[in-house]
């Protein structure tokens, strides 16, 4: 069983997030235990598992995510890394559908390799500021939106993209402020995208996520009626960082982005 490890949302390794990837035989996922251990080995934010499905159905691959501590219900680069891998190895061409928990989840390849994931819009709602927010990320909101149920995170939008990238949160305080995790978020200042944001997830086992492709189904949307373009590009403003480059189309997201592959081996216990 070969265990590949990928850094999505970048074209150069050591960069974006990395993410393990392992395609599984066709009959069905293993143990959930075995699978979170093998996600708790990688010790990164997610970890892919994948397997075929019979032709002819709605998708052609079955997904799940673990991070090193728990099962998530949506992921974007560990699927981003996933149909690189499917493409690379020359598993799956053209348009690849997986089944996951969110729903139906589709990937395209590129002439250039980049890849489109297709992901259900997070649907936004204005909240007040919780009572000891601002002290836990240690920046004062500008606003808050939860962003409904498959990312369950709050989306903070702060003054600007200094503060921002100034943020050091006290992560076991903000566990207390939503299911999975706080996404801050500014309008850009540098040239070369549109809007800023870093993610923390210690709810299930991440402190800060280098580049969440999830969290871009709910900045694009913010973005988008902010800035009043469906089309728009995000910088994670994390030590590795990374680029997704939305685009809105109602009730579905599309996120492009790269992936390269910086680790392929192979796994010497059963599943």
């Amino acid at each position: 069983m070969r265990i590949r490890i990928v850094d999505a949302f970048t074209d150069r390794p050591f960069t974006g997030n990395p993410a393990g990837v392992l395609l599984l035989g066709p009959d069905s996922f293993p143990d959930d235990s075995r699978l979170q251990q093998i996600a708790a080995e990688l010790n990164l934010s997610e970890t892919a598992f994948a397997h075929p499905l019979p032709p002819g159905g709605a998708a052609d691959w079955a997904l799940r995510w673990f991070t090193p501590a728990t099962e998530v219900d949506m992921c974007g680069h560990a699927t981003l890394a996933t149909a690189h891998v499917l493409h690379t190895t020359g598993a799956a061409s053209g348009t690849v559908r997986f089944a996951a928990r969110c729903g139906v989840l589709t990937s395209t390849a590129h002439p250039d390799g980049s890849l489109t994931l297709d992901f259900p819009t997070a649907p936004l709602t204005p909240e007040a500021t919780p009572a000891g927010l601002a002290a836990a990320l240690g920046a004062e909101p500008v606003s808050v939106h939860a962003t409904g149920p498959f990312t369950g995170d709050l989306l903070v939008e702060l003054a600007d993209e200094a503060t921002v990238r100034a943020l050091t949160p006290d992560l076991a305080a903000l566990t207390a402020h939503s299911r999975r995790g706080v996404i801050a978020t500014a309008a850009a200042t540098g040239p070369g995208y549109d809007f800023v944001s870093r993610g923390f997830f210690p709810a299930v086992g991440i402190d800060e996520d280098p580049v969440t492709g999830s969290a871009h189904t709910a900045l694009a949307p913010f973005w988008s009626a902010r800035l009043g373009r469906d089309d728009l590009t995000g910088l994670q403003a994390s030590a590795r960082s990374g680029l997704v480059r939305t685009s809105l189309r109602g009730d579905r997201t599309l996120l492009t982005g790269d992936a390269v592959t910086v680790l392929d081996g192979e796994l010497l216990v059963t599943l």
